[in-house]
């Protein structure tokens, strides 16, 4: 039977899956089922592969599929850190209607669960906790009430040794015009203590839940988030009083946010005090300032801290090579002489140890990262082909952690 089907215009048309059956009852009766890394949902999630591009559809009630793909449609023009939606519709089982939606699978994701019991993975947990603060931040300043943060709802991809969260299920979500009310923000954070401390409680009565970092009870995590979010929001939104002769202030302000990963939107200058001072507001966007950039130069997208990592040495190489005399290296022919002499040699000869969840762009990062160890320790430049031989030598012939 075909369901009621509404798909964006690059999905595939899902006519061959067994529609009709509910989808806890699509094993056995579906060849495109595959198996992926998945948290805890309340709803039935099957993935389907079609020419290798996994897709997750959830069953949930009709309305709340529909609203939950008008929600991440529009986050999604926000340029907001969420799934990508496919389609929605309805399927009819012998039990009823049922909604459905479908997004693409975000490659190389992680559930939290794998990230806070997995052996291995003890030094992202931090890392966990600082994601899902700066995914609020950016959800908020673009309008969004998520109405149900919790790690089970959160995906988490490997960002340049650090994490960045995705917003998974949007079912409660509402999107509104400019940053998000103090009153909602204030119950957002209630929702999302209320929900990881939840979480975790059960995890630790089935006595599931290492510890988590030295100092932060299991009880306090969701108080941590908190602060660490209110940290990032007073960053991004404070105003600052300067003088009309203070002017390098305002692209002090607008590096500060730009390292933190926000695009800056406006710049608004009000006079204060008759004109000897200045209020200073800056309106921020998004927090993908590095990763656009990046892409906008060498068509490579990474994750934020990644991209800014590149962009780092992108800008290295421009100084180095705009040195010698009466040459100033436009920015756009130092990344294309990256993307030829430093990012692709390294890639190329670490593609065995590429996976879904370790991308080019991530090892690229570690062996970076790897270069300057051995470079501090060796008291020079030891280059990137070093690093890489030494990297191969200590990492790819050890067993690998299957994930």
């Amino acid at each position: 039977m075909t369901p009621d089907l509404h798909l964006r215009s690059t999905a595939p048309d899902f006519k061959d899956l067994p529609w009709g059956y509910s989808l806890a009852d699509w094993m056995g009766r579906c060849s495109r089922l595959e198996d992926a890394p998945r948290g805890v949902s309340r709803h039935p999630v099957v993935f389907v592969n079609y020419s290798g591009t996994l897709y997750a559809i959830k069953e949930l009630p009709l309305q709340a599929a529909e609203q939950e793909y008008q929600a991440l449609v529009q986050a999604e023009a926000l340029n907001l850190p969420v799934v990508e939606v496919t389609g929605h519709g309805k399927n009819i089982t012998a039990d009823g209607t049922s909604g459905v939606i479908i997004t693409r699978f975000l490659e190389g994701a992680l559930p939290y669960r794998l990230l806070f019991l997995r052996p291995g993975f003890e030094s992202y947990r931090r890392h966990l906790l600082d994601a899902i603060a700066g995914l609020l931040v950016q959800l908020h300043l673009g309008g969004l009430f998520w109405g149900d943060c919790s790690l089970s709802n959160t995906l988490f991809r490997r960002d340049a040794g650090a994490l960045r969260a995705y917003l998974v299920d949007a079912e409660t979500a509402e999107v509104t015009t400019g940053p998000t009310t103090p009153r909602l923000r204030f119950h957002e954070l209630q929702i999302m203590e209320e929900n990881i401390t939840r979480e975790l409680v059960e995890l630790r009565v089935n006595g599931q839940l290492p510890t988590v970092e030295p100092g932060v009870p299991t009880l306090d995590i969701g108080a941590y988030i908190r602060l660490r979010y209110q940290s990032l929001w007073d960053e991004v939104t404070r105003e600052d009083v300067i003088a009309p002769e203070e002017e390098y202030r305002i692209y002090e302000r607008i590096r500060a946010l730009n390292q933190l990963g926000f695009s800056v939107g406006d710049v608004e200058l009000t006079p204060l005090e008759g004109g000897k001072q200045l209020r200073l507001r800056v309106e921020v966007t998004d927090r993908n300032f590095h990763r656009e950039q990046l892409f906008n130069l060498t068509g490579l997208d990474a994750e934020e801290l990644q991209a800014q990592k590149m962009m780092n040495e992108i800008h290295e190489l421009r100084a180095m090579l705009s040195s010698e005399p009466e040459r100033n290296m436009p920015l756009s022919v130092a990344a294309n002489f990256w993307l030829e002499n430093k990012y692709t040699p390294v890639v190329e000869r670490l593609q065995p140890l590429v996976s879904r969840q370790m991308t080019p762009h991530e090892l690229y990062c570690q062996i970076l990262e790897h270069k300057w160890y051995l470079s501090e320790r060796e008291q020079r430049d030891v280059g990137h082909q070093a690093a890489v031989d030494d990297y191969l030598s200590k990492f790819w012939l050890q067993p690998r952690l299957e994930m």
